[in-house]
């Protein structure tokens, strides 16, 4: 994992019824998470408790795993293709969601071309080649050295995006405000390093390794599908 800390530096009802009584059905008891997934799983080695944890992109019903990931980040590139698969094999109940962790210097142009391709529906069939462009091809520039828009914009152009228009939405207010957005996740979590996977808000992970984290996700995507 790469941390911040050495790298970079940190960016920043109820309702009322009138004439009727509301009546609550009753909740039916959560189905326990089966004893061996968790038996392993424990706060303070595996995760972190996020106090008054909430998800990025809360959707009813559904439980959020969020990677903070970065481009640049070599440990990234290696975790992509064992975060795809594992994306493959996930209920309808799981929402993935990655972000882009805009932590300055080389990592930011990239956290702006991430949200500058969302807007435009070209993030997830950008993303691994992104990942193979500056890891594999190194066709684009990784760190120490920064990229320019231009250049991120070129690439984009490959996949049907107009460069210039690329350009110019990377430095557009939609974005600049999805980066907020983004570090505030980052700073209410305790992320300091990439890659980091944080489910529903609540459960900041510590895996061991790349298979370790996979596992330690499952087992509280299993502890909050039983408590749902």
């Amino acid at each position: 994992m790469i941390r911040r800390s050495i790298l970079i530096f940190a960016l920043v009802g109820a309702a009322a019824l009138v004439g009727c009584e509301k009546v609550e059905k009753p909740k039916p008891t959560p189905t326990p998470a089966p004893q061996w997934l968790m038996a392993n799983v424990e706060e303070g080695r595996d995760y972190v408790a996020i106090k008054d944890g909430t998800p990025f992109e809360a959707a009813p019903g559904k439980i959020e795993v969020a990677e903070v990931f970065g481009y640049t980040c070599p440990h990234c590139a290696h975790f992509e293709p064992l975060v795809e698969a594992w994306r493959g094999k996930q209920k309808d109940d799981v929402k993935f969601v990655a972000v882009p962790a805009p932590f300055g210097n080389w990592w930011m142009p990239y956290a702006k071309a991430y949200y500058a391709a969302q807007e435009l529906d070209l993030a997830d069939k950008t993303h691994t080649a992104m990942f193979n462009a500056i890891h594999v091809d190194r066709s684009l520039p990784g760190a120490p050295n920064t990229a320019t828009d231009q250049q991120i914009a070129q690439f984009y152009a490959r996949f049907g995006a107009d460069a210039t228009e690329f350009a110019r939405r990377m430095e557009s207010a939609p974005v600049q405000m999805k980066l907020q957005r983004a570090n505030a996740f980052i700073e209410r979590t305790g992320t300091d390093g990439t890659p980091t996977m944080i489910v529903d808000g609540k459960y900041r992970v510590t895996g061991a390794s790349p298979e370790d984290t996979l596992r330690i996700v499952d087992a509280l995507v299993a502890r909050e599908r039983a408590a749902h």
